[in-house]
């Protein structure tokens, strides 16, 4: 009897262990399973994010590379606001309207007309590199054209950073406004002979939006007819609300200058100031570091316009 019940005992505590091995083994195959799993999915992860940072590489690498020396767009460039922003806000300032884009910011517009030329735009880049300020150029066909030097000049603009304008290619008033009226055709055949001035310095793919009319939108009759065409081709005019007075009336000396400057921008919040940088401004040339500095110390946060 004592034989059975121990055998019985016996029989149990190798089948409890049987159980606690064949536990173990299970255990054992479940904590594998698992973890190679785990590294199964670490490595497909691993290979999705390869995946994913070569397409970011291919992608970038097959963005098209633009032939426009290097010409920031509008949506790339930190210091450019849009052409169609500042257009609005001068036209609806000069209808007493409160301007849309009024937000107590002071921002001002340095502008230079009627470049580039040999001996000023030097001087007036010089300036602005050196107070670290950029500009926009309004730049004219036929002074593009006048040498290699002042196509190097336009070169250089782009390279330190300023936007560049279209001012026509002739500045010819009798040419563009016949009896004081804007000859579409005639003032676009300008746009465009300008454009392919610039295309030639800049590159086949170089483009602006920003044009200027020489003496100023605002002067001419016939404006309706040309501003249809410019929304039919995307430009944008732009005028001025401020000025040095460096091409009006008598020669004025660099303190002549600042003080036109001070007064005609006087506590505007965006103000767009127009100067000149062709051969015979050599004193805004003189005048532009302390227009800067005035600016500064008013409060002035310097833009381009694209």
């Amino acid at each position: 009897m004592k034989n059975n019940i121990n055998n019985r005992k016996r029989k149990n505590n190798i089948d409890k262990q049987k159980k606690l091995i064949i536990f173990g083994i299970v255990t054992l195959v479940v904590v594998l399973t698992g973890a190679l799993s785990a590294q199964r999915i670490s490595k497909r992860n691993e290979t999705v994010k390869a995946s994913e940072i070569v397409n970011d590489v291919d992608n970038e690498s097959n963005k098209p590379v633009l032939d426009n020396s290097g010409y920031l767009p509008l949506g790339e460039d930190p210091f450019a606001d849009d052409a169609a922003f500042v257009e609005k806000y001068l036209n609806q300032q000069a209808k007493g309207q409160m301007p849309e884009g009024a937000d107590g910011k002071k921002v001002v517009y340095l502008t230079f007309d009627d470049g580039p030329s040999e001996n000023v735009t030097p001087q007036i880049l010089s300036v602005l590199k050196e107070k670290n300020v950029k500009a926009t150029f309004f730049t004219v066909g036929k002074s593009i054209n006048q040498s290699e030097v002042t196509k190097s000049m336009l070169k250089q603009e782009v390279e330190d950073g300023h936007a560049i304008g279209n001012h026509t290619y002739s500045h010819d008033y009798k040419y563009l406004y016949p009896n004081h009226t804007v000859s579409v055709e005639n003032f676009m055949n300008d746009v465009e002979k300008s454009n392919e001035a610039l295309r030639a310095v800049l590159g086949k793919d170089f483009s602006t939006r920003a044009i200027r009319f020489p003496g100023g939108h605002m002067s001419w009759k016939g404006q309706k007819p040309i501003d249809e065409k410019f929304i039919e081709k995307g430009y944008n005019y732009i005028d001025w609300n401020s000025l040095s007075k460096d091409a009006e009336g008598k020669h004025k000396v660099a303190s002549e200058l600042l003080e036109q400057v001070k007064q005609t921008v006087g506590e505007k919040e965006k103000a767009v100031i127009l100067m000149h940088d062709c051969s015979d401004k050599g004193e805004t040339a003189k005048a532009l570091p302390e227009i800067i500095d005035y600016l500064t110390e008013k409060g002035y946060t310097f833009r381009t316009i694209k």
